[in-house]
Protein backbone atom coordinates (compact mmCIF):
# COMPACT_ATOMS: atom_id res chain seq x y z
CA UNK A 1 0.00 0.00 0.00
CA UNK A 2 1.30 3.46 -0.91
CA UNK A 3 2.34 5.49 2.12
CA UNK A 4 3.06 9.10 2.96
CA UNK A 5 6.37 10.27 4.45
CA UNK A 6 4.68 10.67 7.83
CA UNK A 7 3.18 7.20 7.55
CA UNK A 8 6.56 5.63 6.83
CA UNK A 9 8.23 7.26 9.83
CA UNK A 10 5.25 6.53 12.08
CA UNK A 11 5.09 2.84 11.08
CA UNK A 12 8.82 2.41 11.67
CA UNK A 13 8.37 3.49 15.31
CA UNK A 14 5.27 1.54 16.33
CA UNK A 15 6.09 -0.71 19.30
CA UNK A 16 2.56 -2.02 19.64
CA UNK A 17 -1.03 -1.05 18.88
CA UNK A 18 -3.88 -0.98 21.38
CA UNK A 19 -7.28 0.17 20.18
CA UNK A 20 -6.99 3.52 18.41
CA UNK A 21 -3.58 4.29 19.90
CA UNK A 22 -0.12 3.28 18.78
CA UNK A 23 2.79 3.14 21.19
CA UNK A 24 5.63 4.97 19.43
CA UNK A 25 9.32 4.65 20.19
CA UNK A 26 11.00 8.03 20.76
CA UNK A 27 14.48 8.63 19.33
CA UNK A 28 15.21 11.99 20.96
CA UNK A 29 13.68 13.75 23.96
CA UNK A 30 14.55 17.40 24.63
CA UNK A 31 13.91 19.10 27.97
CA UNK A 32 13.87 22.70 29.18
CA UNK A 33 13.13 24.40 32.50
CA UNK A 34 9.40 25.03 32.15
CA UNK A 35 6.88 22.33 33.13
CA UNK A 36 9.43 19.50 33.41
CA UNK A 37 9.96 19.45 37.24
CA UNK A 38 6.52 17.85 37.73
CA UNK A 39 7.48 14.99 35.43
CA UNK A 40 10.55 14.19 37.52
CA UNK A 41 8.47 14.35 40.69
CA UNK A 42 6.23 11.71 39.14
CA UNK A 43 9.20 9.46 38.47
CA UNK A 44 10.34 9.71 42.07
CA UNK A 45 6.87 9.03 43.43
CA UNK A 46 6.63 5.87 41.33
CA UNK A 47 10.19 4.77 42.04
CA UNK A 48 11.12 4.84 38.35
CA UNK A 49 14.34 5.76 36.57
CA UNK A 50 14.85 7.42 33.20
CA UNK A 51 14.75 4.65 30.61
CA UNK A 52 17.22 6.17 28.12
CA UNK A 53 19.11 9.15 29.55
CA UNK A 54 21.45 8.89 26.56
CA UNK A 55 18.53 9.83 24.28
CA UNK A 56 17.50 12.76 26.48
CA UNK A 57 19.03 16.24 26.58
CA UNK A 58 18.24 19.26 28.73
CA UNK A 59 18.90 22.91 27.96
CA UNK A 60 18.25 26.20 29.74
CA UNK A 61 16.38 28.43 27.32
CA UNK A 62 13.05 29.85 28.55
CA UNK A 63 14.03 31.57 31.78
CA UNK A 64 17.63 32.66 31.23
CA UNK A 65 18.38 36.40 31.16
CA UNK A 66 19.59 37.56 27.74
CA UNK A 67 20.88 41.03 28.60
CA UNK A 68 23.31 39.71 31.22
CA UNK A 69 23.63 35.93 30.95
CA UNK A 70 24.81 35.38 34.51
CA UNK A 71 22.44 37.81 36.17
CA UNK A 72 20.47 36.28 39.02
CA UNK A 73 16.92 35.39 37.97
CA UNK A 74 14.81 37.79 40.00
CA UNK A 75 11.53 35.90 40.37
CA UNK A 76 11.92 33.13 43.00
CA UNK A 77 9.59 30.65 41.27
CA UNK A 78 11.41 30.99 37.97
CA UNK A 79 14.79 30.82 39.68
CA UNK A 80 13.74 27.57 41.35
CA UNK A 81 12.45 26.11 38.06
CA UNK A 82 15.79 26.82 36.40
CA UNK A 83 17.69 25.22 39.26
CA UNK A 84 15.44 22.14 39.21
CA UNK A 85 16.32 21.37 35.60
CA UNK A 86 19.98 21.01 36.51
CA UNK A 87 19.24 19.13 39.74
CA UNK A 88 16.85 16.68 38.09
CA UNK A 89 19.14 16.02 35.14
CA UNK A 90 22.09 15.41 37.48
CA UNK A 91 20.06 12.99 39.62
CA UNK A 92 18.79 10.98 36.65
CA UNK A 93 21.97 11.02 34.58
CA UNK A 94 20.82 13.35 31.80
CA UNK A 95 23.18 15.73 30.04
CA UNK A 96 22.11 19.37 30.38
CA UNK A 97 23.44 22.57 28.82
CA UNK A 98 23.53 25.44 31.29
CA UNK A 99 24.44 29.10 31.19
CA UNK A 100 28.05 29.37 30.07
CA UNK A 101 28.06 26.13 28.04
CA UNK A 102 28.92 26.77 24.39
CA UNK A 103 26.29 24.30 23.20
CA UNK A 104 23.41 25.91 25.11
CA UNK A 105 20.49 27.51 23.36
CA UNK A 106 16.83 27.11 22.51
CA UNK A 107 15.99 23.41 22.32
CA UNK A 108 14.63 23.61 18.76
CA UNK A 109 17.74 25.45 17.59
CA UNK A 110 20.46 23.33 19.19
CA UNK A 111 18.87 20.00 18.23
CA UNK A 112 19.48 20.56 14.51
CA UNK A 113 22.60 22.67 15.09
CA UNK A 114 24.39 19.84 16.91
CA UNK A 115 23.31 17.25 14.35
CA UNK A 116 21.12 15.43 16.86
CA UNK A 117 18.09 15.41 14.56
CA UNK A 118 18.21 13.07 11.58
CA UNK A 119 15.68 12.20 8.88
CA UNK A 120 13.25 9.50 9.93
CA UNK A 121 13.59 10.12 13.67
CA UNK A 122 10.88 10.76 16.23
CA UNK A 123 11.57 13.82 18.39
CA UNK A 124 9.54 15.18 21.30
CA UNK A 125 9.78 18.09 23.72
CA UNK A 126 7.40 19.78 26.15
CA UNK A 127 6.97 22.65 23.70
CA UNK A 128 4.59 22.96 20.76
CA UNK A 129 7.28 24.32 18.43
CA UNK A 130 9.14 21.03 18.42
CA UNK A 131 7.54 20.83 14.96
CA UNK A 132 10.60 22.81 13.82
CA UNK A 133 12.61 19.62 13.42
CA UNK A 134 10.18 18.14 10.91
CA UNK A 135 12.20 20.14 8.37
CA UNK A 136 14.63 17.19 8.39
CA UNK A 137 12.00 14.61 7.54
CA UNK A 138 11.67 13.76 11.23
CA UNK A 139 8.37 13.27 13.03
CA UNK A 140 8.62 15.95 15.70
CA UNK A 141 5.89 17.21 18.00
CA UNK A 142 5.27 18.91 21.30
CA UNK A 143 4.01 16.94 24.30
CA UNK A 144 2.44 17.73 27.68
CA UNK A 145 3.87 17.29 31.17
CA UNK A 146 2.30 13.88 31.80
CA UNK A 147 3.63 12.72 28.44
CA UNK A 148 7.11 13.94 29.42
CA UNK A 149 7.00 11.61 32.41
CA UNK A 150 5.86 8.73 30.20
CA UNK A 151 8.71 9.27 27.74
CA UNK A 152 11.27 9.62 30.52
CA UNK A 153 10.13 6.35 32.08
CA UNK A 154 9.59 4.26 28.93
CA UNK A 155 11.16 6.05 25.92
CA UNK A 156 7.77 5.56 24.27
CA UNK A 157 4.63 7.60 23.78
CA UNK A 158 1.02 6.46 23.17
CA UNK A 159 -0.57 8.46 20.36
CA UNK A 160 -3.51 8.36 18.00
CA UNK A 161 -2.32 8.62 14.45
CA UNK A 162 -3.22 11.96 12.83
CA UNK A 163 -4.50 12.34 9.28
CA UNK A 164 -2.22 13.32 6.38
CA UNK A 165 -2.25 16.74 4.74
CA UNK A 166 -0.13 17.90 1.81
CA UNK A 167 0.73 21.53 1.15
CA UNK A 168 2.25 22.14 -2.28
CA UNK A 169 3.89 25.52 -2.83
CA UNK A 170 4.29 26.15 -6.55
CA UNK A 171 6.44 28.68 -8.35
CA UNK A 172 9.37 30.55 -6.86
CA UNK A 173 9.56 33.04 -4.01
CA UNK A 174 10.59 36.49 -5.20
CA UNK A 175 13.72 38.16 -3.89
CA UNK A 176 13.07 39.52 -0.41
CA UNK A 177 10.34 36.96 0.32
CA UNK A 178 11.23 34.44 3.01
CA UNK A 179 10.07 31.20 4.57
CA UNK A 180 8.42 33.28 7.28
CA UNK A 181 6.32 35.10 4.69
CA UNK A 182 5.41 31.78 3.11
CA UNK A 183 4.10 30.22 6.31
CA UNK A 184 2.25 33.40 7.33
CA UNK A 185 0.58 33.47 3.91
CA UNK A 186 -0.42 29.82 4.29
CA UNK A 187 -1.93 30.31 7.75
CA UNK A 188 -3.81 33.38 6.52
CA UNK A 189 -5.26 31.20 3.75
CA UNK A 190 -6.24 28.07 5.73
CA UNK A 191 -6.73 29.57 9.20
CA UNK A 192 -5.37 28.66 12.60
CA UNK A 193 -7.39 25.43 12.58
CA UNK A 194 -6.72 24.58 8.96
CA UNK A 195 -4.35 21.75 9.76
CA UNK A 196 -6.05 20.50 12.90
CA UNK A 197 -5.78 16.75 13.34
CA UNK A 198 -3.20 16.42 10.56
CA UNK A 199 0.50 16.00 9.97
CA UNK A 200 1.41 18.43 7.18
CA UNK A 201 3.92 17.52 4.49
CA UNK A 202 5.31 20.51 2.58
CA UNK A 203 6.46 20.01 -0.98
CA UNK A 204 6.77 21.78 -4.32
CA UNK A 205 9.47 23.84 -6.05
CA UNK A 206 9.22 26.80 -3.67
CA UNK A 207 9.80 24.49 -0.68
CA UNK A 208 12.68 22.66 -2.38
CA UNK A 209 14.40 25.99 -3.02
CA UNK A 210 14.37 26.96 0.67
CA UNK A 211 17.46 26.71 2.84
CA UNK A 212 17.34 24.34 5.82
CA UNK A 213 16.94 27.30 8.15
CA UNK A 214 13.97 28.61 6.17
CA UNK A 215 12.45 25.12 6.15
CA UNK A 216 12.76 25.02 9.92
CA UNK A 217 10.88 28.32 10.12
CA UNK A 218 8.06 26.88 8.01
CA UNK A 219 7.79 23.69 10.08
CA UNK A 220 8.11 25.67 13.31
CA UNK A 221 4.89 27.56 12.59
CA UNK A 222 2.98 24.52 11.35
CA UNK A 223 1.51 24.28 14.84
CA UNK A 224 0.04 27.77 14.38
CA UNK A 225 -2.25 26.25 11.77
CA UNK A 226 -3.42 23.71 14.34
CA UNK A 227 -1.32 20.87 12.93
CA UNK A 228 0.27 18.13 15.02
CA UNK A 229 3.51 18.22 13.05
CA UNK A 230 5.04 19.46 9.82
CA UNK A 231 7.51 17.57 7.62
CA UNK A 232 9.68 18.09 4.55
CA UNK A 233 11.28 15.14 2.75
CA UNK A 234 15.08 15.05 3.06
CA UNK A 235 17.11 15.98 -0.01
CA UNK A 236 20.56 17.30 -0.93
CA UNK A 237 19.95 20.47 1.07
CA UNK A 238 19.16 18.42 4.17
CA UNK A 239 22.24 16.24 3.83
CA UNK A 240 24.55 19.19 3.17
CA UNK A 241 23.31 20.83 6.39
CA UNK A 242 23.82 17.67 8.45
CA UNK A 243 27.18 16.55 7.12
CA UNK A 244 30.02 17.17 9.58
CA UNK A 245 27.90 18.28 12.53
CA UNK A 246 28.99 17.00 15.97
CA UNK A 247 26.37 14.25 16.34
CA UNK A 248 25.88 13.42 12.67
CA UNK A 249 27.13 10.02 11.51
CA UNK A 250 30.35 9.80 9.53
CA UNK A 251 32.28 7.39 7.35
CA UNK A 252 30.56 4.15 6.41
CA UNK A 253 27.72 4.87 8.84
CA UNK A 254 26.95 8.09 6.97
CA UNK A 255 26.84 6.21 3.65
CA UNK A 256 24.36 3.67 5.02
CA UNK A 257 22.19 6.34 6.62
CA UNK A 258 22.24 8.53 3.53
CA UNK A 259 20.86 5.70 1.41
CA UNK A 260 18.04 5.23 3.92
CA UNK A 261 17.33 8.94 4.24
CA UNK A 262 17.01 9.45 0.48
CA UNK A 263 14.22 6.88 0.45
CA UNK A 264 12.19 8.83 3.00
CA UNK A 265 9.55 10.46 0.85
CA UNK A 266 5.91 9.93 0.09
CA UNK A 267 5.12 7.34 -2.54
CA UNK A 268 3.95 8.86 -5.82
CA UNK A 269 0.48 7.38 -5.40
CA UNK A 270 0.16 8.12 -1.67
CA UNK A 271 -3.26 9.45 -0.71
CA UNK A 272 -3.59 12.51 1.52
CA UNK A 273 -6.69 13.35 3.53
CA UNK A 274 -6.41 17.02 2.59
CA UNK A 275 -4.57 18.90 -0.16
CA UNK A 276 -3.72 22.61 -0.25
CA UNK A 277 -1.91 24.48 -3.02
CA UNK A 278 -0.20 27.84 -2.48
CA UNK A 279 1.15 29.95 -5.34
CA UNK A 280 4.69 30.90 -4.34
CA UNK A 281 4.96 33.46 -7.13
CA UNK A 282 2.24 35.57 -5.49
CA UNK A 283 3.64 35.63 -1.95
CA UNK A 284 5.09 38.93 -0.74
CA UNK A 285 6.39 40.17 2.63
CA UNK A 286 3.69 39.56 5.25
CA UNK A 287 2.74 41.00 8.64
CA UNK A 288 0.04 40.15 11.14
CA UNK A 289 -2.46 42.81 12.16
CA UNK A 290 -4.48 40.89 14.76
CA UNK A 291 -4.06 38.60 17.73
CA UNK A 292 -3.53 35.23 16.12
CA UNK A 293 -1.07 34.16 13.39
CA UNK A 294 -3.88 33.72 10.87
CA UNK A 295 -4.79 37.39 11.04
CA UNK A 296 -2.12 38.53 8.60
CA UNK A 297 -1.94 40.30 5.25
CA UNK A 298 0.71 41.32 2.73
CA UNK A 299 2.64 44.37 3.86
CA UNK A 300 1.43 46.15 0.72
CA UNK A 301 -2.19 45.97 1.89
CA UNK A 302 -4.25 47.51 4.68
CA UNK A 303 -5.80 46.43 7.96
CA UNK A 304 -9.01 44.62 6.95
CA UNK A 305 -12.47 45.68 8.04
CA UNK A 306 -14.37 43.13 10.16
CA UNK A 307 -17.25 43.33 7.67
CA UNK A 308 -14.97 41.72 5.06
CA UNK A 309 -15.22 38.41 6.93
CA UNK A 310 -18.24 36.39 5.94
CA UNK A 311 -18.03 34.01 8.90
CA UNK A 312 -19.64 35.55 12.03
CA UNK A 313 -17.00 34.09 14.33
CA UNK A 314 -14.16 35.44 12.22
CA UNK A 315 -15.89 38.83 12.09
CA UNK A 316 -16.21 38.93 15.87
CA UNK A 317 -12.61 37.80 16.28
CA UNK A 318 -11.46 40.61 13.99
CA UNK A 319 -13.41 43.18 16.01
CA UNK A 320 -11.82 41.97 19.25
CA UNK A 321 -8.38 41.91 17.69
CA UNK A 322 -8.63 45.45 16.31
CA UNK A 323 -9.77 46.73 19.70
CA UNK A 324 -6.83 45.09 21.46
CA UNK A 325 -4.33 46.15 18.78
CA UNK A 326 -5.75 49.70 18.73
CA UNK A 327 -5.97 49.72 14.94
CA UNK A 328 -8.48 51.24 12.54
CA UNK A 329 -9.75 49.24 9.55
CA UNK A 330 -8.31 50.49 6.28
CA UNK A 331 -5.02 51.66 7.81
CA UNK A 332 -2.16 50.88 5.41
CA UNK A 333 0.11 48.35 7.09
CA UNK A 334 3.14 50.57 6.39
CA UNK A 335 1.50 53.40 8.35
CA UNK A 336 1.58 51.40 11.59
CA UNK A 337 4.22 52.92 13.85
CA UNK A 338 6.21 50.60 16.10
CA UNK A 339 8.30 51.30 19.18
CA UNK A 340 9.91 47.88 19.71
CA UNK A 341 11.48 45.15 17.60
CA UNK A 342 12.29 41.57 18.51
CA UNK A 343 14.56 39.48 16.28
CA UNK A 344 15.07 35.96 17.58
CA UNK A 345 13.16 32.89 18.88
CA UNK A 346 13.12 29.27 17.70
CA UNK A 347 11.38 30.57 14.60
CA UNK A 348 13.98 33.10 13.48
CA UNK A 349 17.00 33.00 15.78
CA UNK A 350 19.44 31.17 13.52
CA UNK A 351 22.55 32.52 11.83
CA UNK A 352 20.70 33.02 8.53
CA UNK A 353 18.26 35.27 10.40
CA UNK A 354 21.08 37.23 12.04
CA UNK A 355 22.68 37.73 8.62
CA UNK A 356 19.38 38.92 7.13
CA UNK A 357 18.97 41.49 9.91
CA UNK A 358 22.57 42.65 9.58
CA UNK A 359 22.21 43.11 5.83
CA UNK A 360 19.32 45.51 6.40
CA UNK A 361 20.96 47.34 9.31
CA UNK A 362 24.36 47.74 7.65
CA UNK A 363 25.13 51.43 7.27
CA UNK A 364 21.86 52.44 8.93
CA UNK A 365 20.71 53.28 12.45
CA UNK A 366 17.63 52.42 14.42
CA UNK A 367 14.92 55.08 14.50
CA UNK A 368 14.78 57.20 17.69
CA UNK A 369 12.57 55.70 20.36
CA UNK A 370 12.61 52.14 18.97
CA UNK A 371 13.85 49.45 21.36
CA UNK A 372 15.45 46.46 19.68
CA UNK A 373 15.88 43.04 21.25
CA UNK A 374 18.28 41.01 19.10
CA UNK A 375 18.49 37.53 20.62
CA UNK A 376 20.26 34.64 18.87
CA UNK A 377 18.76 31.19 19.19
CA UNK A 378 21.91 29.63 20.61
CA UNK A 379 25.26 30.66 22.00
CA UNK A 380 26.86 29.06 18.93
CA UNK A 381 24.82 31.37 16.70
CA UNK A 382 25.90 34.32 18.83
CA UNK A 383 29.57 33.41 18.52
CA UNK A 384 29.21 32.92 14.80
CA UNK A 385 27.62 36.37 14.51
CA UNK A 386 30.59 37.82 16.38
CA UNK A 387 33.11 35.92 14.23
CA UNK A 388 31.44 37.13 11.03
CA UNK A 389 31.51 40.75 12.16
CA UNK A 390 27.73 40.99 12.44
CA UNK A 391 27.91 42.17 16.05
CA UNK A 392 29.85 45.22 14.85
CA UNK A 393 27.16 45.97 12.27
CA UNK A 394 24.50 45.71 14.95
CA UNK A 395 26.43 47.93 17.36
CA UNK A 396 26.91 50.61 14.68
CA UNK A 397 23.15 50.56 14.11
CA UNK A 398 22.53 51.01 17.84
CA UNK A 399 21.59 47.39 18.58
CA UNK A 400 23.03 45.11 21.26
CA UNK A 401 23.57 41.46 20.34
CA UNK A 402 22.22 39.71 23.43
CA UNK A 403 22.90 36.17 24.62
CA UNK A 404 20.64 33.32 23.57
CA UNK A 405 17.26 32.37 24.97
CA UNK A 406 13.55 32.36 24.26
CA UNK A 407 13.34 35.98 25.43
CA UNK A 408 10.43 38.00 24.03
CA UNK A 409 8.93 35.07 22.19
CA UNK A 410 7.39 33.78 25.40
CA UNK A 411 8.18 36.66 27.78
CA UNK A 412 8.51 34.30 30.74
CA UNK A 413 11.93 35.67 31.65
CA UNK A 414 12.75 39.32 32.28
CA UNK A 415 12.45 40.34 28.62
CA UNK A 416 8.95 41.78 28.38
CA UNK A 417 7.31 44.64 26.58
CA UNK A 418 5.44 47.27 28.54
CA UNK A 419 1.66 47.75 28.26
CA UNK A 420 0.79 49.52 25.03
CA UNK A 421 4.14 48.92 23.33
CA UNK A 422 3.82 47.83 19.71
CA UNK A 423 6.44 45.46 18.30
CA UNK A 424 7.51 44.11 14.94
CA UNK A 425 8.53 40.63 16.02
CA UNK A 426 10.01 37.53 14.41
CA UNK A 427 8.48 35.12 16.92
CA UNK A 428 5.60 32.80 16.09
CA UNK A 429 2.65 34.10 18.11
CA UNK A 430 0.87 37.40 18.46
CA UNK A 431 -1.66 36.42 21.13
CA UNK A 432 -2.88 39.04 23.60
CA UNK A 433 -0.18 39.55 26.22
CA UNK A 434 2.21 37.10 24.57
CA UNK A 435 5.15 39.51 24.78
CA UNK A 436 4.02 41.22 27.96
CA UNK A 437 0.76 42.39 29.49
CA UNK A 438 -0.96 44.79 27.09
CA UNK A 439 1.78 44.49 24.46
CA UNK A 440 0.84 44.48 20.77
CA UNK A 441 2.69 42.18 18.38
CA UNK A 442 3.04 42.17 14.60
CA UNK A 443 4.67 38.92 13.44
CA UNK A 444 7.10 39.48 10.55
CA UNK A 445 10.31 38.15 9.00
CA UNK A 446 13.79 39.19 10.26
CA UNK A 447 14.30 41.44 7.23
CA UNK A 448 10.99 43.23 7.77
CA UNK A 449 11.69 43.53 11.50
CA UNK A 450 15.08 45.12 10.85
CA UNK A 451 13.65 47.48 8.23
CA UNK A 452 10.87 48.45 10.63
CA UNK A 453 13.45 49.24 13.30
CA UNK A 454 15.11 51.70 10.94
CA UNK A 455 11.89 53.22 9.58
CA UNK A 456 10.01 53.40 12.89
CA UNK A 457 7.00 51.77 11.26
CA UNK A 458 6.26 48.49 9.51
CA UNK A 459 8.46 48.43 6.42
CA UNK A 460 10.23 46.10 3.99
CA UNK A 461 13.93 46.46 3.19
CA UNK A 462 13.05 47.75 -0.27
CA UNK A 463 11.30 50.72 1.35
CA UNK A 464 14.59 51.91 2.81
CA UNK A 465 16.23 52.02 -0.59
CA UNK A 466 13.57 54.17 -2.20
Amino acid sequence: MARTLAGKVWDAHVVRTAGEEDLLYVDLHLLHEVNTPIAFDGLRAAGRRVRRPDLTLGTEDHLVPTGDLFKRIEEPAMRRQAALLAENCAEFGIEVYRRGDRERGIAHVIGPELGLVHPGMTVVCCDSHTTTMGAFGALAFGIGTSQVEHVLATQTLPMTRPKDMRVTVTGRLADGVTGKDLILALIAQIGTAGGQGHIVEYRGPAIEALSMEARMTVCNMTVEAGSRAGMIAPDDTTLAYLRGRPHAPSGRTWEVEEEHWRGLRSDDDAVFDREVVLDGDRISPFATWGTNPGQGVPLDSAVPHPSSFADPEERAAAERALAYMDLEPGTPMRDIAIDAVFIGSCTNGRIEDMRAAAEVLRGRTVAPGVEVYLVPGSDTVRQQAVDEGLAEVFAAAGVQLRTSGCSLCAAVNEDRLRPGQRAASTNNRNFEGRQGKGARTHVVSPAVAAASAVAGHLAAPADLEA
